[in-house]
C-alpha cells in the first residue's frame, strides 16, 4: 500500500478490519498464553534480525512474536516461517502460532494487541519507525545506530520521553559483564586519574562499480530506500536476494556511514559509561580518513578521530588500535573488548584474538568494589532487560537519551572526516560553534513522503 492512500484510510479503517488478535489456544501455551505475555511485532527480518535479536527473544516465555514485517517479500516469508518453526518446535504443536506478515511496518502499529516492535532495519529506517511506534504507544527494541542524524536522534529521545514508552538500544555490550566491571573499576579509581581512551575500530573496504539491475519483484525499492535520493537498484547495495550473509548498504553514505556508526556507537557508549559522560558529549572533535576514489561503496575506510571533553580526557579511535575500549590512567591502564563474542557470524572481529579483559597489573582486576563505591547497572542480556522493564515500566539499561549522546559522538565524528580542522562542539545546545557547514550536516534532505520531516508530531 503507498503511503498516502495509507494515511488516508487508517484513520477510518474499523477496528475489525485492522485490529485482528492472534489466536493461540491457552492449551498449547498454558499460563504462557499470549494475554499472559508481552505481543511483539518485528520490522526487518533480515541479518540482525533473524541471527540476533529474534533469535534472543525466543528464550523468553514472557514474550511471543504475533506479527513481521518486511519490505522484501521473500523475507517476510522467511520470518513468518522462522517464528512459526521456532515455537512449533518449542510447543510440540504443528499450529501453535499463526503469525500475521506486513510489508508496511504502519499498519501494524495500529494494532491494540501489540505491546512492543522490534526494529532491525538498515540505517536509515531506524528514527522513523522507532518515532512512529513510540506515538503509536508501543515499546521499542531499536538496532543501533540510533539514527544518521543528530536532528533526527534528538527528535526521537524527545517523543520516546513525552510519550513515556520504554525503548532499549540494541547496544547489547552494556548487558556484557567484562564491560560493566572496566567501567566499574575506571569510575571507582582502580587506574588512578583517567587522562586517555584508545578505541579500536575498523573500517570497512571498497569495490568495483556495481551495474544497475531490474528491481526483484518482491522488492519494495521505493520504501526501502525511503528518506534517501532515488538511485538505480544493484544488489550490491541492498541485500543479497539470495542468504542473510552481510549486506551492501552497510558500505554506502545513503543508508549509513560506515563502521563510525555500524560499531562506533557500541565503543562509543561502553566508553563513554566508563568516562562517566553518557549524558554529555565531547567538546571538540577532529579527524581524518580515507575514502574510497572510485567503486559503489563510499564508507570510510582507514581513519584516526581525536575527541576532547570538558573533564580532561581524549579520546583516539582509530584501526589502528585492538578492537576494543583501553582506558588509561595515571596508575595503569585497562582493556576490554568481546573477546570471542559476535553478535553475528559475519561481524568483523576474530575470535579469540584478545582477552575479553585485561590490565597493565592482573590485582586491577581482582579489586572487589565496596558497597559504598559506584556500582553499575547490571543486566544480563540486553533483550531480556527489555522484557523485565516493560513489565516494570523502569528504566532499561540502554535508554534513548544515552543511546542518542553515544550515536551523535559517531555522528560528529562523521562530519569532521568531511570538514578539516577541529570542530568546536557544544554538547548542551547540540551544535558546532561557530562552523556553519558543519552545522548543515547535522540534518540531511529527506525524499517526500518517506522521513521524519513528514511525521505528524
Amino acid at each position: 500500500m503507498k503511503r498516502r492512500t495509507f494515511l488516508r484510510t487508517a484513520t477510518t479503517a474499523t477496528a475489525g478490519a485492522i485490529v485482528i488478535p492472534t489466536i493461540v489456544p491457552s492449551s498449547v501455551f498454558g499460563k504462557s498464553a499470549p494475554s499472559n505475555t508481552i505481543q511483539l511485532a518485528q520490522i526487518g527480518c533480515g541479518r540482525i534480525a533473524r541471527s540476533h535479536d529474534m533469535a534472543d527473544l525466543f528464550r523468553y516465555e514472557h514474550a511471543r512474536y504475533v506479527a513481521v514485517c518486511d519490505l522484501d517479500k521473500n523475507r517476510l516469508a522467511d520470518g513468518k516461517k522462522l517464528v512459526e518453526d521456532t515455537y512449533n518446535k518449542k510447543f510440540g504443536s504443528s499450529s501453535a502460532v499463526d503469525v500475521k506478515m506486513y510489508e508496511d511496518y504502519r499498519e501494524l502499529l495500529i494494532r491494540s494487541d501489540i505491546d512492543a516492535v522490534v526494529i532491525s532495519t538498515p540505517d536509515h529506517w531506524h528514527s522513523q519507525p522507532a518515532i512512529e511506534a513510540a506515538l503509536a504507544k508501543k515499546d521499542i527494541y531499536l538496532q543501533k545506530p540510533t539514527s544518521l542524524t543528530v536532528t533526527e536522534g534528538r527528535l526521537l529521545s524527545d517523543i520516546v520521553h513525552r510519550q513515556g514508552v520504554i525503548l532499549q538500544v540494541g547496544t547489547q555490550q552494556r548487558s556484557d559483564t567484562q564491560f560493566r566491571v572496566a567501567a566499574e573499576l575506571v569510575r571507582n579509581g582502580r587506574i588512578g586519574k583517567l587522562h586517555t581512551v584508545k578505541i579500536g575500530l575498523p573500517g570497512d573496504p571498497s569495490g568495483p562499480v556495481f551495474e544497475k539491475m531490474p528491481v526483484p519483484s518482491a522488492l519494495n525499492f521505493d520504501m526501502w530506500l525511503g528518506s534517501t535520493p532515488e538511485i538505480d537498484y544493484t544488489e550490491q547495495l541492498v541485500h543479497p536476494q539470495k542468504g542473510y550473509d552481510r549486506p551492501g548498504w552497510l558500505r554506502h553514505e545513503n543508508y549509513g556511514a560506515g563502521m563510525i556508526t555500524g560499531w562506533g556507537q557500541h565503543h562509543y557508549d561502553s566508553a563513554a559509561w566508563g568516562m562517566d559522560t553518557e549524558y554529555t558529549g565531547p567538546v571538540s572533535v577532529e579527524a581524518v580518513a580515507q575514502f574510497p576514489k572510485s567503486g559503489s561503496w563510499n564508507v570510510h575506510g582507514d581513519f584516526m578521530v581525536k575527541h576532547e571533553y570538558e573533564n580532561g580526557i581524549t579520546v583516539y579511535t582509530s584501526g589502528g588500535f585492538p578492537n576494543g575500549i583501553r582506558y588509561e590512567g595515571t596508575e595503569g591502564w585497562i582493556f576490554v573488548t568481546r573477546g570471542a563474542y559476535r553478535a553475528t557470524a559475519s561481524d568483523p572481529i576474530p575470535a579469540g584474538a584478545t582477552k575479553a579483559l585485561d590490565a597493565s597489573d592482573p590485582k586491577i582486576l581482582e579489586s572487589n568494589i565496596g558497597d559504598n563505591e559506584i556500582h553499575l547497572y547490571v543486566s544480563k542480556e540486553q533483550h531480556g532487560n527489555w522484557l523485565d522493564c516493560i513489565k516494570s515500566r523502569q528504566e532499561p539499561i540502554s535508554p534513548v537519551e544515552i543511546g542518542h549522546r553515544a550515536c551523535t559522538v559517531c555522528l560528529i565524528s562523521h562530519i569532521a572526516m568531511k570538514v578539516p580542522g577541529v570542530l568546536k562542539w557544544n554538547p548542551k545546545t547540540e551544535r558546532f560553534i561557530d562552523n556553519d557547514l558543519a552545522n548543515s550536516m547535522l540534518s540531511r534532505p529527506q525524499r517526500y513522503p518517506y522521513g521524519t520531516n513528514f511525521i505528524k508530531i
